[in-house]
């Protein structure tokens, strides 16, 4: 076994539970959601993505203290190093009972998350992971202008007088900012859950005994 007393299967089923919050928002919008901590912070990006219903159409970065992570760019603007996301494993930099990670999606309208990642421990026997839990609220649509534009938007499609309403509720269109489309949710977390259970059979293959001959 390794030094924590792991083996590799042991740290593959090892999940835990993530809280995401997106910072600013009132009533707040939050998912939770259960993940492999085998998980690289580049598939909790794509976790984040699925369950706020974002595109990724934009930049995106973790800070977790003074550390970023993110995809590697040619100029770090004078700022801290990125680390690239897909070397560095959720379990990686988990602390004992909580662990908060800043997310940060599109710097531009700068939707900022909180994730609270608690509850590490093994998994269910056969599950398949990423799960989602639950969560309230639909999240902001994608380029209308970070959290000042959303509510800015709210405001005028819920005020007929309002000089911006009948665009806005065109651009709109069938949004509802009180429902969350979980279906949409379940097939991006299936896809990456799909990968998940077929790198899993290759490490149980990779670790099975040779038969007799």
């Amino acid at each position: 076994m390794s030094p924590a007393g792991k083996t590799a299967s042991d740290s593959f089923n090892e999940i835990a539970t993530v809280r995401i919050e997106l910072v600013g928002s009132d009533p707040l919008i939050w998912r939770e959601v259960e993940v492999p901590t085998s998980a690289t912070l580049k598939v909790l990006h794509d976790i984040v993505q699925a369950v706020m219903g974002w595109f990724d159409y934009h930049l995106w970065e973790f800070s977790i203290g003074k550390q970023r992570y993110g995809l590697p760019m040619d100029e770090d603007w004078g700022t801290q190093p990125l680390i690239a996301a897909s070397k560095i494993r959720l379990r990686d930099v988990l602390k004992p009972r909580k662990t908060t990670i800043d997310y940060l999606y599109d710097f531009g309208d700068g939707w900022e998350h909180r994730l609270t990642v608690t509850g590490v421990r093994a998994g269910q026997p056969g599950g398949s992971y990423p799960r989602y839990v639950g969560g309230e609220r639909n999240a902001p649509p994608e380029d209308c202008g970070g959290i000042p534009g959303f509510y800015e938007m709210l405001d005028a499609v819920a005020d007929p007088q309002h000089p911006n309403h009948d665009d806005v509720k065109e651009w709109l269109d069938e949004y509802d900012p009180t429902v969350i489309d979980q279906l949409p949710i379940t097939y991006a977390l299936t896809r990456i859950a799909n990968r998940r259970n077929a790198a899993r059979a290759r490490l149980a293959k990779k670790n099975r005994p040779p038969s007799p001959d």
